[in-house]
């Protein structure tokens, strides 16, 4: 008898280490996702926003030869720093990752028919964790969603 009970517990130690290493393995994946949001926020904030916000030359040429102007260095601007924010804000992060996701589908498109497309592949690089963190934080949306409502 102790003979079919033995590979029971056996079968069952497997189980429970597995079931254990599952929240690890989400955990894990959490915090990684996190750190990838805190990295893409330092990116908008300071290499890409800050530029255009202080009128560093670099960044109004650009868009002077886009024809856009110091309106659209600082429009820009303004809108990568709020997407950076938002990634770090629970309620908003899968809205500030679709909203910095559009604007990478424009950068991508200005690249394109105003440059060239020189670097054209910077946009599409960024669009992929974007896009990663839009789904895998649509979780919130729906907090958001009610608080929007809550105010209205």
């Amino acid at each position: 008898m102790s003979e079919t009970t033995a590979p029971v517990a056996s079968a069952a130690a497997p189980a429970s280490s597995a079931s254990a290493t599952a929240p690890d393995s989400r955990r894990r994946a959490r915090i990684a996702l996190r750190g990838l949001q805190v990295l893409l926020a330092l990116f908008f904030a300071v290499a890409s926003a800050l530029p255009k916000l202080i009128a560093h030359s670099s960044a109004f040429e650009t868009f002077d030869e886009m024809g856009w102007g110091h309106a659209g260095m600082y429009a820009v601007g303004l809108l990568e720093l709020a997407g950076a924010i938002g990634l770090l804000v629970p309620v908003l992060q899968s809205a500030a990752a679709a909203g910095l996701s559009a604007l990478m589908v424009g950068a991508f498109v200005v690249q394109v028919a105003v440059f060239d497309g020189q670097h054209a592949a910077t946009p599409l690089i960024l669009l992929v964790p974007l896009a990663l963190i839009a789904w895998a934080r649509r979780g919130h949306n729906a907090d958001l969603l009610r608080l929007l409502r809550r105010r209205a």
